[in-house]
């Protein structure tokens, strides 16, 4: 990976009015990494962002966008160097998605904003990265919230800066095309060399695809591989609440249940990932050895799942069904 750092924030204080929401944070982004921004409602995500892209004042400290202090830095050339996506929806009114991605390209053209054949080039550029091609034509007003957000980052791309930030870029979509833009952003990242910092509450995707995680949590940034986070306990740590807890085994969190009912699980593969799934998601517990608890066999000899209860067995065809049996 390029190890050239973009960003650096240097001992950073985020928040209002002289209000501290966070503080002393340090931060680099490197070319062709992917960094996501985790926390909880309230740890002040979006106002790290929006300090970070010279957005809003910091308490204290500073932000370097390839050496230069952003608050420094005139309008111009500070969107040349970085472009933002905000979780807020813009109305483009009659605007065609060419034209919205075409604005992207203000900072390079003069008082006319007549674009010029190598704006044209990467306002092409950019439609093609995210796979929009096909609506370049089409009004924007008729675009789906997952077309619309392609085409905020296409924009975005337009300005072909070296620092990409997103607040929430996935916030509205479905599951489909939240994993689709998570998954655009990290292959933009690598092939386009830029650095691309996005803050998001889907956890499990920033698992799956961030080179690195940032956790914002008591006014402090932890940073590092996805991997080391959860391993070290700092990922549950910075999540932790009353009831819920997070299985490093799985990266998953679960909801915990008082006194739950003890379930013993027999069976391997396809059959017993699932079977074991749907039960914890019940709120059974599932263990290893029990006296007189209740047995369940998933996918065994034919039969699907067979219970063993006080004695007497019974068969199921489907996990609804087992479920259903089991509260029975």
């Amino acid at each position: 990976m390029n190890q050239t750092i973009i960003l650096c924030a240097e001992g950073l204080s985020i928040g209002y009015a002289k209000k501290s929401v966070a503080a002393h944070l340090n931060l680099t982004l490197s070319a062709g990494e992917l960094v996501c921004l985790l926390g909880q409602n309230g740890a002040g995500k979006s106002t790290l962002i929006r300090t970070l892209a010279g957005m809003q004042a910091p308490l204290g400290g500073r932000t370097l966008v390839m050496g230069q202090d952003v608050r420094k830095l005139d309008a111009r050339t500070l969107a040349q160097r970085l472009s933002v996506v905000l979780t807020e929806r813009v109305d483009a009114g009659a605007l065609t998605v060419y034209d919205l991605v075409a604005l992207g390209r203000y900072p390079y053209t003069d008082w006319t904003s007549r674009l010029q054949e190598d704006d044209k080039a990467a306002v092409a550029r950019a439609i093609e990265a995210v796979g929009a091609a096909d609506l370049a034509y089409r009004p924007v007003g008729e675009l789906s919230d997952g077309e619309r957000q392609k085409v905020m980052i296409a924009r975005a791309l337009a300005q072909e800066p070296a620092l990409m930030i997103l607040d929430e870029p996935t916030a509205f979509l479905d599951l489909p095309r939240r994993a689709e833009i998570m998954f655009l952003l990290r292959d933009l990242a690598r092939t386009s060399g830029r650095a691309i910092l996005l803050s998001t509450h889907d956890l499990d995707l920033a698992l799956r695809t961030a080179d690195r995680v940032c956790l914002l949590a008591n006014g402090r940034l932890t940073e590092g591989a996805p991997e080391d986070l959860v391993l070290s306990g700092a990922f549950a740590s910075a999540f932790q609440n009353e009831g819920v807890t997070f299985n490093v085994s799985e990266g998953a969190f679960h909801v915990e249940r008082p006194h739950p009912t003890p379930i013993k699980l027999i069976g391997s593969g396809i059959y017993r990932v699932w079977t074991l799934r749907a039960l914890e998601r019940a709120g059974f517990a599932v263990v290893e050895n029990c006296v007189d608890c209740v047995e369940v066999t998933a996918g065994s000899h034919g039969v699907r799942y067979q219970v063993q209860r006080g004695g007497q067995s019974r068969e199921y065809d489907t996990i609804y069904a087992l479920l259903a049996g089991l509260r029975g």
